[in-house]
């Protein structure tokens, strides 16, 4: 049975663009003046009206003003990138689990793609309890990396950058910057954090299991409704609503989800191999 959710975040709520940012050529940034409490790997529905609604993971909240960033790759996001400041946009939420992490803990946030904006919302918060912060972004080439300038004025905390084709940091993926980190790092306290590609973050899980590292990652779904109604978002075998006993996955359960880093599901249930 879902759990009860607030009339108030079931409705969308229409917010004024305060600031617009074009981050590469196909990735941008919303920011509004409001809070909706979120916390970080919450995420929104944002609704463009008489296009259509999708969910976002949201780049910061920091009790002012609110941040998304999105990859302009389908029909709403592409009318969604082409909005000015000024502009309405419909919001409802937030949604869903949020990574957790303890006072001073040293964490490994790794990040893919347009996933350096919710990573970066973890590290934003998680340096106000003091915690050490190793942060890897990865993209396919310099001119694709987000927020590193953004984390580079982060306290406490070190960027590391792969790039596929070697133009900046490491020639190389993520993940593999990831284990030679581990490698240099022997602390107790360590805990792993990924958002990104689905078989990076299988293998960001990978490689924690094979350290004996805590890890979370956040993981993507097809959804409609956002608060567990509709169904369209469980996972094999398991049956948990990403939607709601997610988007931020541990360990434990990542354990036994057989559908992870191998496939999803399309609009009418289709298996769609990775």
């Amino acid at each position: 049975m879902a759990k009860s959710i607030p009339l108030k975040t079931c409705l969308p709520k229409t917010y004024l663009i305060s600031s617009k940012k074009k981050e590469t050529e196909d990735v941008t940034s919303f920011t509004f003046n409001t809070t909706l409490n979120s916390k970080p790997g919450q995420f929104l529905m944002v609704w463009l009206p008489g296009v259509d609604e999708v969910p976002m993971s949201i780049a910061l909240d920091d009790g002012k003003k609110t941040r998304i960033t999105f990859f302009a790759v389908g029909d709403m996001t592409k009318k969604l990138a082409e909005l000015k400041e000024g502009d309405l946009v419909g919001l409802r939420g937030p949604f869903g689990t949020h990574y957790e992490w303890e006072k001073n803990q040293h964490l490994m946030l790794v990040a893919g793609g347009y996933g350096a904006a919710p990573m970066f919302f973890v590290a934003n918060e998680a340096v106000k309890d003091d915690c050490t912060i190793d942060f890897i972004v990865g993209a396919r080439s310099k001119d694709q990396l987000l927020y590193t300038d953004e984390i580079k004025k982060l306290k406490n905390t070190t960027l590391h950058i792969a790039t596929d084709d070697g133009s900046m940091g490491q020639k190389g993926y993520s993940t593999e910057v990831l284990e030679n980190v581990l490698t240099a790092n022997s602390s107790k306290l360590i805990a792993t954090f990924a958002c990104g590609p689905e078989l990076m973050m299988k293998r960001v899980f990978e490689i924690c299991e094979e350290n004996s590292i805590n890890c979370a990652v956040s993981l993507e779904r097809y959804m409609k409704c956002g608060y567990g109604l509709c169904g369209n978002c469980v996972m094999d075998p398991l049956g948990i609503r990403i939607c709601t006993d997610g988007p931020v996955v541990k360990s434990d359960v990542l354990r036994k989800l057989t559908e992870f880093g191998k496939y999803h599901r399309d609009a009418v249930g289709r298996k769609d191999y990775l």
